[in-house]
C-alpha cells in the first residue's frame, strides 16, 4: 500500500467511525455529510493504493460509485429504496467482475455457496416473506438483490484472499441485518450496526486489492 492510500485510509476510517456515532445516536444531518464522505474516502483509497491487478482496482472503483449511488438514494426523502436497492445490485455484479479479475478457484466457491445457502435459509428466506407482505412489488427485486449479493460471497470465498472474504461477509452481514429489521423485526441499535459492517466490508473488498 502506498503512504498516500494508507493516510486516506487513516482519514477514511476517523469519518467512518464519526459515522457510525451519528448513527447510533439518530444524528441523521450528520449522517447525509458522514456517510457519503466515508465512501468517497475509499473511493480516493482505491485509487492511490498498489493494486495486484489495474483492471480489479477500475472494478472496484465503479462499484464503491455505485455503492455511492445507492446510499444517496436510500438517504434521500421519500421511499427510493427499490432505487438503493438496484444501485447496489449493479454494485454486486461489478464486485464480482473484479473478484474474479483478481483469481478464483473452485473450492472456495464451494465453501461460499455453503455459507451463503445456510443463510438463506435462516434469514433470506424470512427477510423476502417480510418484504412480500410489506409490498408484493418487492418479493422480486429483494429476492434478485439476495442471490446477486450471495454470488458476491461466494465469489469472493473463491479468491481465498482474506480481505475479500471478510469484506464480503461484513457487507452481508449489513444487509442482513438491514433487511431483517426493515422487513421482519426492528433490532436495537439495527441502524448503527448496518453502518459499522458496511463500511468495514467495503474497506475489506478495497483492501483485497493489495
Amino acid at each position: 500500500m502506498t503512504g498516500s492510500a494508507f493516510l486516506l485510509l487513516a482519514l477514511t476510517a476517523v469519518v467512518a467511525v464519526a459515522d457510525w456515532m451519528a448513527a447510533s445516536t439518530n444524528r441523521r444531518g450528520a449522517e447525509y455529510v458522514l456517510k457519503p464522505l466515508t465512501m468517497v474516502g475509499l473511493i480516493a483509497v482505491a485509487l492511490t493504493l498498489d493494486p495486484s491487478s489495474d483492471f480489479a482496482r477500475w472494478l472496484v472503483v465503479v462499484a464503491l460509485v455505485f455503492s455511492l449511488a445507492g446510499d444517496t438514494f436510500l438517504m434521500l426523502p421519500g421511499d427510493l429504496f427499490v432505487q438503493g436497492l438496484g444501485a447496489f445490485l449493479i454494485a454486486h455484479v461489478v464486485y464480482v467482475a473484479a473478484l474474479v479479475a483478481l483469481g478464483v478457484s473452485p473450492g472456495g466457491l464451494l465453501v461460499g455457496l455453503a455459507i451463503v445457502a445456510l443463510a438463506g435459509v435462516f434469514v433470506g428466506r424470512r427477510v423476502v416473506a417480510g418484504a412480500a407482505r410489506a409490498d408484493r412489488a418487492l418479493a422480486v427485486p429483494v429476492t434478485a438483490y439476495m442471490v446477486v449479493i450471495s454470488f458476491m460471497v461466494m465469489t469472493a470465498f473463491a479468491t481465498g484472499l482474506f480481505f475479500a472474504i471478510a469484506g464480503a461477509l461484513l457487507f452481508f452481514a449489513s444487509d442482513a441485518v438491514l433487511g431483517w429489521s426493515r422487513f421482519v423485526k426492528d433490532l436495537p441499535k439495527g441502524h448503527a450496526i448496518v453502518m459499522v459492517t458496511y463500511h468495514l466490508g467495503q474497506a475489506g473488498l478495497v483492501l483485497a486489492l493489495i
